[in-house]
């Protein structure tokens, strides 16, 4: 399964930029945004998201 990582701004709450990633990154991803306290919205990825 992929997901689409969006990293949200610190102010505004909104998406700045986005990822899609498969499963096995996603923990990895998430460690390293909690370290430095980044906002991030994870949700399934489109089949046609790239």
């Amino acid at each position: 399964m992929r997901f689409e990582i969006l990293r949200l701004d610190d102010a505004s709450g909104r998406p700045v930029d986005s990822t899609v990633v498969d499963a096995a990154s996603v923990n990895g991803i998430v460690q390293r945004a909690a370290e430095i306290g980044q906002r991030l919205w994870i949700r399934p990825a489109d089949s046609t998201a790239s």
